[in-house]
């Protein structure tokens, strides 16, 4: 079975939104080939496999939080429930539990063959956040082992081991 979607795209999709990592119902829907609103109907069809730790929708904060993380809402043409630049609904974010169960209530052969490819980018991102984990323990265990001679090179590997923090905003400032 060939992969309909690599995991570097569905990577992309995956955001952090409430302490949890979640797909968008637009973002899946694109996935799926369906509308959102297909994915909307067919979710609240079935809205008893969906409890608040599968599925929740997001407040108008968040939804303009995410707007200011990304350019989010050019495409009119993607998306039948945008009106101009303006969502008219709420979106939903699915956990990877919802996500999971998103594919018994999408009964098609390509609902089930982009979930498993979901499901295998979380696994995937999740041994990878194991990983640094696992590399920041080590590192710790050797800069108590040693010598303070090497002190500098724990601290730059340290720094290097952090995200990248951005200092500036980036756009135009009159």
């Amino acid at each position: 079975m060939a992969n309909i979607v690599s995991a570097e795209v569905i990577a992309t999709k995956i955001l952090e939104i409430r302490g949890k990592k979640v797909m968008l119902d637009r973002d899946l829907a694109l996935l799926y080939g369906v509308s959102a609103k297909v994915l909307n109907q067919a979710v609240k069809r079935n809205i008893k496999r969906f409890p608040g730790d599968f599925m929740f929708q997001l407040s108008w904060e968040e939804v303009e939080s995410l707007r200011s993380q990304f350019v989010t809402l050019n495409d009119t043409k993607s998306e039948p429930s945008r009106r101009g630049k303006h969502i008219k609904y709420l979106p939903y974010a699915f956990t990877e539990q919802g996500i999971a169960m998103l594919s018994s209530v999408l009964n098609s052969s390509k609902a089930v063959e982009v979930n498993i490819q979901i499901m295998r980018t979380f696994v995937q991102i999740r041994k990878m956040l194991l990983t640094g984990v696992d590399i920041r323990r080590k590192i710790e265990k050797m800069e108590k082992k040693y010598d303070k001679q090497f002190a500098i090179v724990f601290e730059v590997i340290s720094q290097l081991m952090e995200p990248p923090k951005q200092t500036t905003a980036i756009g135009f400032h009159p």
